[in-house]
């Protein structure tokens, strides 16, 4: 077993915002190695909030964001559970990083599931009409794959995290959730940008 010091350990709290324990833990069974310390604090991070997922997350903020000189702008309702986390720097912190998601990335929905059937419908036409002359299996395949892609653009929870391609906007949030040990979910957004 790795002999763990306490440098180490605050390092990676540093870097990945878990606690000192969790992050002691994690270096023990990764054998010091921070990179896998940290893989296992964020998958860690992500079971917490999928456990977290079903609680009820009716206090939260309002925030927004102008980027590029007044040239787009975002307006975002994020809830979490109880009004003292809503108030601290770090939920306020997770709300404008993804106000800063949606201007760079434009999403055009939160999450799959608020996706119109029929748009759904009709980009699945638009793929299978790329795909002629496969086999049936084949087309079925491609076409979803496409469908995914398409919601890894259109869908905020989908979407590579702007600040950092290696990880998702859920699982951002999920990280999120983990430090501040309450549900954290996006409610809706608005972009605005000049001449759309």
């Amino acid at each position: 077993m790795a002999d763990i010091s306490a440098k180490a350990v605050n390092d990676l709290r540093a870097k990945t915002g878990a606690g000192l324990m969790d992050c002691k833990r994690a270096l023990v069974e990764s054998n010091g190695d921070h990179a896998v310390a940290a893989d296992l604090l964020r998958k860690k991070g992500i079971a917490s909030a999928v456990k977290k997922a079903d609680r009820s997350a009716q206090e939260g903020i309002v925030t927004s964001y102008i980027h590029l000189g007044g040239k787009v702008g975002v307006l975002i309702e994020v809830n979490c559970e109880t009004d003292f986390v809503a108030k601290t720097d770090e939920f306020q912190m997770v709300a404008k990083d993804i106000c800063m998601q949606i201007a760079a990335a434009s999403p055009l929905f939160v999450a799959r599931e608020q996706v119109p059937a029929e748009l759904i419908e009709k980009e699945k036409e638009i793929a299978a009409a790329q795909v002629v002359g496969k086999p049936a299996p084949a087309i079925e395949k491609i076409v979803q794959g496409k469908i995914d892609k398409w919601y890894s653009t259109v869908c905020l929870l989908e979407q590579p995290f702007v600040r950092d391609q290696s990880k998702t906007v859920k699982e951002f949030i999920a990280e999120a959730i983990a430090r501040t040990g309450e549900n954290i979910v996006v409610r809706r957004f608005v972009r605005y940008a000049i001449g759309d």
